[in-house]
């Protein structure tokens, strides 16, 4: 970096960029960088000069070099070592695996754990997990997974999901200790695992809880232990882990650090970003502890004991959408699943009523009904299936797999002919306020599948309307709600749901679909002009930029050869001023021909969007019921 500043500062012209080679190291450089952008931190002083700015940061790196050089032992290492022997002690003692994470935020720190426990009893079948996991290691468990799960439903297709399966499936039943970016604080299942090492403690309280999430979550049958790296001589570094303990609770307590707590910081960006304020200008121990204290300060206003008072309210009678918004559970409630797994699951209990046996976990599927055979789908297996799985030996139900293909389709070619729907309030066993007001009404529901074809691609959607007999409308998504309730099918007399109020409903809601999805390609097509032009502008530039370069060396020429001693030099002189006025003349035409063919292809752009952009919708009615709530 320093010799990349150096020939930076001999040549003035360039701009400082040091993000390429950061962004190599730290995978979640980009996402900070972005989130940092619109008030970036200026290490130069106002009062000094970007080159004596870009001088002393030269001074500062060497310095960083030889400090680094010198050092012959890594404390923080040798601590790791200690943490890893008595963690593990204490989680034989409670008969938890011998399995722990450890998150550091550098690919090159990585590297180093992975070169100190190489060395020691934890060296064996050690899993690596980052952002590209595209090392030898990680690309040999990846090959052996496929073999050993070929033909299976495990196998996704898609590389990355698959190797990212493959190496937490590695870690499960192989490996004692995965060292992981932050990468690894998303996406993967850690139940069996309950030590987290947080080696690098972000700012973030976000992010920490992430990485905790990947252990303590449903199914973990263990206390989960975290255990975090704390420079506690350091002033700042000792009052960021207090903020991060006492204040967001993020490593015990019965809830933890909820969303609805993190939520009171937004994105967590802007207190990244005070404690980057913190330790960027203060040196003394009293100004660091002075500015933490304000920060607390300040926090208390935004998390107070108000919210917690609230949680525990809200805990006493809670209601669906709360209950997905914490991510804690009753001992009575099941267990949460996303919007979608739900109505999956759902879907396939009413389809496999007669051939599974369903619970809380998933479905044994005991027969094999006659309708997938005649179709050719003989080769589904018996046994267990989960979503999400939770054990190793049952199949992992998902959209996408053949038998959930087949209970979609079956659900969607059934006749659905007029019916009434008794809908039992008390039975679906959470509280959904805003439907309590429809208790002991009536009224109809309609739902209707809305198919819209633009810019190239086939869109659908299904939009669900209710009203009740006095004409009173259900809004926002209450009727979607309704439907989520169990109900019981009576067969209903021939009638004819002209009811007014549900019409208007069902096409204010077309109306508002149609504006979005409109609205969304409109996005689409100004960013593609804007592409157009960005790329006109660079092709223009570039272009005019090499004639600025021809006429500065032709005015070199004229003055060599008005200098030259002899006619020959002359002559050379001139010559070669002819050629350079030759090809200026040319790239000039270049540029007036390359402007037109920007424009003709503007123009050819705009004109296929155009036609893109006009929407086919076609829309069909797929039932529409008498109900009664309850």
């Amino acid at each position: 970096m320093a010799n990349r500043l150096q020939g930076m500062l001999d040549d003035a012209t360039n701009h400082l960029d040091l993000a390429e080679e950061l962004d190599e190291d730290y995978e979640s450089l980009d996402e900070t960088a972005g989130e940092w952008n619109d008030q970036a931190l200026d290490a130069s002083s106002s009062t000094r000069s970007e080159c004596e700015a870009i001088s002393q940061e030269i001074a500062d790196l060497r310095h960083f070099k030889t400090l680094a050089a010198s050092i012959r032992d890594n404390a923080k290492g040798k601590a790791l070592l200690i943490a890893l022997d008595r963690a593990f002690v204490e989680l034989d003692r409670l008969g938890a695996a011998r399995k722990a994470i450890i998150f550091t935020e550098s690919k090159r720190t990585q590297d180093y754990l992975l070169s100190l426990l190489e060395q020691t009893r934890y060296g064996e079948n050690i899993v690596l997990f980052n952002g590209t996991n595209s090392d030898a290691r990680a690309q040999t468990i990846y090959k052996d997974w496929l073999k050993r799960h070929q033909g299976s439903d495990r196998v996704t297709g898609s590389k990355t999901a698959d190797t990212r399966a493959a190496l937490v499936e590695h870690f499960k039943e192989y490996g004692k200790i995965m060292i992981a970016t932050e990468a690894g604080a998303e996406g993967i299942n850690l139940q069996f695992c309950s030590l987290v090492i947080n080696y690098d403690l972000p700012w973030n309280p976000q992010r920490i809880e992430q990485r905790i999430g990947r252990c303590h979550r449903y199914g973990q049958k263990f206390d989960v232990v975290v255990v975090n790296f704390v420079d506690r001589s350091n002033e700042a570094d000792a009052r960021v882990y207090e903020l991060l303990a006492q204040k967001f609770q993020l490593f015990e307590g019965v809830f933890g650090a909820s969303d609805e707590v993190l939520g009171a910081i937004g994105s967590g960006i802007d207190f990244e970003r005070r404690i980057a304020g913190i330790y960027q200008n203060c040196r003394e121990s009293e100004q660091i502890r002075a500015n933490f204290e304000q920060l607390q300060r300040d926090l208390s206003g935004e998390i107070n004991e108000a919210m917690v008072k609230t949680r525990r309210i809200i805990m006493e009678n809670f209601d669906e959408e709360v209950q997905e918004k914490l991510r804690v559970r009753a001992d009575e409630s099941k267990s949460a699943r996303s919007r979608f797994e739900r109505m999956l699951m759902d879907l396939t209990q009413t389809e496999l009523i007669d051939c599974a046996a369903f619970n809380d976990g998933g479905f044994e599927l005991h027969r094999t009904p006659a309708d997938i055979e005649n179709g050719g789908l003989a080769g589904i297996e018996l046994g267990r299936y989960e979503l999400p799985r939770r054990s190793g030996d049952a199949h992992l139900y998902r959209i996408g797999h053949p038998l959930a293909e087949w209970v979609i389709q079956q659900a969607k070619t059934r006749d659905l002919p007029a019916a009434q729907l008794v809908f039992d309030y008390e039975a679906y066993g959470s509280k959904i306020s805003t439907l309590e007001p429809y208790r002991g009404k009536t009224g109809w529901l309609t739902l209707r599948l809305i198919t819209v074809m633009t810019l190239g691609q086939h869109e659908q959607h299904l939009l669900v309307a209710a009203s009740t007999a006095e004409g009173e409308v259900l809004t926002e998504i209450d009727p979607e709600k309704l439907l989520r309730l169990p109900a019981v099918m009576q067969v209903a007399e021939p009638f004819n749901a002209t009811d007014t109020a549900l019409q208007a409903d069902i096409e204010t809601r077309k109306a508002t679909l149609l504006r979005d999805i409109n609205q969304r390609n409109l996005g689409y097509f100004e960013q593609e002009v804007q592409k157009l032009d960005a790329w006109a502008d660079d092709l223009k530039l570039g272009l005019e930029q090499e004639i600025k370069a021809i006429d500065v060396e032709i005015k070199e020429v004229r003055r060599m050869a008005a200098v030259s001693a002899t006619l020959e030099e002359k002559l050379a002189q001139q010559k070669h001023q002819r050629e350079l006025e030759s090809k200026r003349s040319k790239l000039r035409r270049e540029l007036f021909i390359r402007q037109d063919e920007v424009e003709a292809q503007r123009n050819d752009l705009i004109n296929q969007l155009e036609v893109q952009l006009q929407q086919e919708v076609q829309a069909h009615t797929l039932f529409t019921v008498a109900w009664e709530l309850l």
